[in-house]
């Protein structure tokens, strides 16, 4: 079989990486994607963090920080107005 006959090697695609609309709700998101998200400036963020208001958070052995996606869903859903 000659190198031109053979058929081209398939890559794998994940869900994710063809823009999918649904997010994994195990996503770990770094605070600059919820700054992105909410449009907020990272102070807003650690200013809400100071006050006990932000969502909560995990705290990596590097001292970063990252957000569940699951959790800020949640977080957000709590702040609706009852309209």
């Amino acid at each position: 079989m000659k190198r031109s006959d053979r058929p081209a090697p398939t890559k794998s695609v994940k869900l994710a990486e063809v823009g999918s609309s649904v997010p994994d709700p195990d996503e770990k998101l770094t605070v600059a994607d919820i700054c992105r998200e909410l449009k907020i400036a990272p102070s807003t963020f650690y200013d809400w963090r100071q006050k006990r208001l932000a969502p909560p958070c995990l705290t990596l052995p590097n001292g970063q920080l990252r957000v569940v996606r699951r959790d800020l869903d949640s977080w957000l859903s709590g702040r609706r107005d009852a309209a």
